[in-house]
C-alpha cells in the first residue's frame, strides 16, 4: 500500500460512520459528528445530504453494489470495538494506543476516553491531515490525545517508544483496526512483540482477514471482485490469519485470546434488522496480556 493511500482508506470508514450518524437516533449504533469533517468532495456532499432518508438509502445501495457487505460490516465492527474498549476501561486500563489511527474518532466521541490519555500512531501524511482538520473543526487539539507520527521505512515502534518515552508499565488497551491485511508476517510479528512489552492486564483489539480469502477468494461472496479492485488501486491485501491457529500464535506473545468474531457474527449482534451479505471474511480479535 502506498504511503498516501492510508487517508483514502480512512475516508471510506469515515463515510460509513457519517452515514450511520444520520440514522434515526433509535436505530443508529453510534453517533460520530466528527466523521464528516474528514470527507472530501462528493463523499462530503453524500454524507451531509444523507439526513434525507432517500439520499442515505441511495448512497447505501451504491456502496453495497460496489463493495458488498463493507458498509454494514464496518458499522457493526465500529460498535463492536467500541464495546470491547469499554469493557477494558471497566478493567482499569490507564491508557489507550490506536495503531494506524487513520480518522478514528473514538478519543473524541466516547465519553469514557475524555479523561484518559490516548496515543494515536500513524504515518505522517495521515496524521498531519487529521490534526489540521481537527484544528480547523475544533479550534484546538484535545489535551488528552497525543498524535505520534511514524514512517516505518525509517523507524520502528520500539524506536518511537524510546523517542516519546512511552511507559510500558501502564495497563494499556491497543486498538489496531484495518491494518494487518496490508502488512507482511515480519511486520505483524514485530507489532505483537511491541504489544507484548506492556504490563500484565493490558489488552489488544485488532482486525484481520481470514487467510482463506487470500488463498481461495471464490469461497466468499464478493471477495474476488473486491481483491481485483484493490489490486487496481495498489491497495493489495497481503496478510491473513487462520482463525484456528490464532490462539496459539497469540500465546507466543503472552496474549490470551478472549473473542474472535467474523463479520457475520457482529452484524447479527448489532444489525439483526439490516441484513446484508458479504465481507464475512473480515474478523475482530480481542486478547488479554497474561
Amino acid at each position: 500500500m502506498k504511503a498516501d493511500k492510508a487517508s483514502q482508506t480512512a475516508q471510506y470508514m469515515a463515510l460509513f460512520r457519517a452515514l450511520e450518524t444520520t440514522q434515526p437516533a433509535n436505530k443508529r449504533l453510534f453517533k460520530d459528528p466528527y466523521a464528516v469533517s474528514f470527507l472530501d468532495g462528493k463523499l462530503n456532499w453524500a454524507a451531509r445530504l444523507s439526513f434525507l432518508s432517500f439520499v442515505r438509502n441511495y448512497v447505501q445501495r451504491t456502496i453495497h453494489k460496489k463493495i458488498p457487505g463493507a458498509l454494514t460490516s464496518g458499522i457493526a465492527r465500529t460498535r463492536y470495538i467500541d464495546d470491547l474498549l469499554q469493557q477494558t476501561i471497566q478493567q482499569n486500563i490507564q491508557q489507550v494506543i490506536i495503531l494506524g489511527a487513520g480518522f478514528d474518532t473514538r478519543a473524541l466521541r466516547l465519553d469514557a476516553l475524555s479523561n484518559m490519555p490516548v496515543i494515536e500512531i500513524d504515518h505522517p501524511n495521515t496524521a498531519q491531515k487529521k490534526t489540521a482538520i481537527l484544528q480547523k473543526t475544533l479550534g484546538h487539539l484535545p489535551n488528552h490525545i497525543h498524535y505520534w507520527q511514524i514512517d516505518f521505512n525509517k523507524e520502528s515502534l520500539q524506536q518511537l517508544a524510546v523517542r516519546e518515552k512511552l511507559d510500558f508499565s501502564i495497563p494499556t488497551t491497543i486498538i489496531w483496526e484495518g491494518v494487518t491485511n496490508y502488512l507482511n508476517a515480519e511486520a505483524i510479528n514485530k507489532t505483537f512483540a511491541f504489544a507484548s512489552e506492556f504490563a500484565t492486564g493490558s489488552y489488544i483489539i485488532f482486525t484481520y482477514v481470514h487467510q482463506q480469502v487470500l488463498d481461495a477468494p471464490e469461497t466468499f461472496f464478493g471477495a474476488q471482485k473486491l481483491l481485483q479492485d484493490l489490486d487496481a488501486i495498489e491497495e493489495r491485501w497481503t496478510f491473513g490469519f487462520n482463525p484456528e491457529k490464532l490462539s496459539l500464535y497469540l500465546q507466543s506473545y503472552n496474549f490470551v485470546l478472549l473473542e474472535d468474531s467474523g463479520a457475520a457474527d457482529y452484524r447479527d449482534r448489532y444489525l439483526p434488522n439490516r441484513p446484508e451479505k458479504g465481507y464475512e471474511f473480515y474478523r475482530v480479535a480481542f486478547a488479554y496480556k497474561a
